[in-house]
């Protein structure tokens, strides 16, 4: 037996049922398969960001997201201490909730970060795909691929009963995590290793509002020398739901023998780890897993692509993984529906990897350098050099002595800290993705020259590349973000009153090429208003100028001024983009 569909999707993670959910959006028929019986069984990732959040808005599924998410307010105020009901080291405001940084994530997105566990985000991704037309098949597992000029072969066994039958797709998306078979079988090349060092989870349910509530957050490091949490005593405490529902993270040598932990001793780190002896801990479940630092350069071939995980494998450092993942899917979704429509070019595909290639090696480099950049903060206390446990803690306690050596530790665990920034503030890493390839039409210019630290801080732009800039517009009645205006199913046209010109070129070019363009005219008078000037202020090109924006919300070309031909200047754009023959 065969079935037939536009796009075969391995896996129902957040690259995969994120594929299905905009696929099936756009009204691609596609099926998606995971050998799985459900949905993710513990909280994995967790950490959702602004990006992650427009394309849930983009997609309709935003207000869900935010019903079953912790709030951006209860993120952020992440400690260091020596057990949560013990000494803290230092806080640090972490996902933009500093007052200083505050005005950073707000000025830049309709969006703010929240913390949604993989296990709670997914059902929702998942439902709304299959409630818009995917086919969602559970316990069913991927064997093998075959692929033609015309589209792929795809061997699959339905688990419950053994019956192996094909699929025969028109493309193949393997989203199918950081063991990926499609990965394996198409031969992606890869830069890096696997099993870099090894972690340990503990998922366990004890109310701790009486000494989380008052500094509310996702994460709680604790450093305890002496306790079972191996290397230098540092573990991870995270919260799940607040305050019952939580997490525990430690490392343990990955080149030894693996640890066995039973409900016994896993209470006794839990306590342990809490400073709270004789509290109730109901233990959850328990699982090992590995840090990789592994990312492929390219990331399809021919008609198969891979997403997520499969293509970017890092430890969960910056909270990058899923976010990553779930854009991947956007960049993808866009290029395939346009190809399957006849709308553009195949080439256009080649621009998942040229453009989504340097982000998967930029989130694995910048995640694992982070996890490394702790061993300041442990240098810093003077923990990595001691002789023994007695050592450790008089260390620790010497940052409290009227001393020059106290005082010198207080001052290095300040540089300490601000160095924490670029895991927990890296605001231009988690929203700063620019992207140069034959799907962006260039106008001559270049990416501006950053301002401030272009991993702390985002700045946005309009050159070609850039993110659409997120500025509040509408009337008296509604404000709507720059964002809302540019959704997934189209291109969308920005000009001003003196470019109206430009909403005739669309219309004559989206129909000449068939493909949907729509105009934004931003004034006075007009169904959008600038209600603050900001637009003004963002667009970076005269009032009669204008900028294209593709389905995924990126800037595929501008224009400065209205030229004498806006037809011919807007129709070699977009052919540029949709990689198609210019024709006049």
């Amino acid at each position: 037996m065969t079935v037939t569909t536009d796009v075969l999707i391995v896996g129902s993670g957040p690259a995969g049922a994120g594929a299905a959910l905009l696929l099936a959006t756009l009204g691609i028929p596609n099926i998606m398969i995971t050998k799985y019986r459900w949905t993710a069984n513990t909280p994995r990732a967790h950490i959702t960001n602004q990006r992650a959040m427009e394309v849930f808005r983009d997609a309709g599924i935003e207000d869900q997201v935010l019903a079953d998410a912790t709030g951006h307010h209860l993120m952020g105020d992440t400690v260091f201490c020596t057990s949560i009901a013990g000494e803290e080291i230092g806080r640090i405001l972490t996902w933009g909730t500093h007052p200083a940084r505050h005005g950073d994530y707000r000025l830049a997105s309709p969006c703010l970060p929240v913390d949604i566990p993989q296990n709670r985000l997914e059902p929702i991704l998942v439902r709304n795909a299959t409630e818009r037309g995917t086919q969602t098949r559970f316990s069913t597992e991927y064997l093998g691929h075959r692929q033609d000029p015309d589209g792929v072969d795809v061997d699959v066994r339905d688990r419950l009963t053994g019956r192996e039958y094909t699929i025969r797709a028109k493309y193949l998306i393997g989203a199918d995590g950081a063991r990926s078979q499609v990965a394996e079988d198409l031969g992606l090349p890869m830069e890096g290793r696997m099993d870099i060092a090894g972690s340990m989870n503990i998922t366990f349910r004890a109310d701790l509002t009486p000494y989380v509530g008052n500094r509310p957050s996702v994460l709680y490091w604790v450093i305890q020398p002496g306790s079972n949490v191996g290397g230098i005593g540092a573990g991870l405490v995270r919260m799940v739901r607040p305050w019952n529902e939580w997490l525990i993270v430690w490392g343990y040598d990955i080149d030894g023998p693996a640890p066995v932990v039973d409900e016994t001793a896993a209470t006794a780190i839990v306590r342990g780890l809490l400073g709270l002896p004789d509290i109730d801990v109901e233990i959850t479940g328990t699982s090992l897993w590995g840090n990789n630092e592994r990312y492929a350069t390219r990331l399809h071939s021919g008609r198969v692509f891979c997403a997520g995980d499969a293509v970017h494998r890092h430890p969960p450092s910056n909270g990058l993984g899923s976010n990553t993942s779930i854009q991947d899917s956007y960049n993808l979704a866009w290029k395939l529906a346009a190809v399957l429509r006849g709308q553009a070019g195949p080439s256009l595909l080649d621009t998942y990897t040229t453009e989504r290639a340097p982000v998967a090696e930029q989130i694995v480099r910048r995640a694992n350098r982070s996890s490394r950049e702790f061993v300041q903060f442990f240098e810093v206390l003077g923990l990595l050099d001691a002789r023994d446990e007695a050592e450790m803690v008089a260390r620790i306690e010497e940052r409290k002595a009227n001393t020059p050596a106290g005082a010198a530790k207080r001052a290095a665990l300040v540089a300490a800290m601000e160095l924490k920034h670029y895991e927990f503030n890296a605001h231009g890493v988690e929203l700063g993705q620019f992207y140069e390839s034959a799907a962006i039409a260039g106008d001559g210019t270049s990416r501006p020259v950053p301002a401030r630290d272009p991993e702390l801080y985002f700045e946005a732009s309009t050159v070609p590349g850039s993110r659409l800039p997120h500025v509040w517009v509408g009337d008296a009645r509604t404000r709507v973000s720059t964002l809302d205006l540019a959704p997934m199913t189209r291109f969308t046209l920005f000009t001003g009153i003196a470019g109206e010109a430009w909403a005739a070129a669309a219309e004559k070019v989206s129909a000449e090429l068939g493909v949907p363009v729509e105009t934004v005219v931003i004034g006075p008078g007009r169904a959008v208003t600038d209600l603050y000037y900001d637009w003004a202020r963002a667009r970076e090109v005269e009032e009669d100028g204008v900028i294209l924006v593709r389905p995924d919300k990126h800037i595929g070309w501008r224009s400065a001024r209205l030229p004498a031909d806006p037809v011919a200047a807007l129709r070699d754009a977009l052919a540029t983009i949709l990689g198609r023959s210019r024709t006049r």
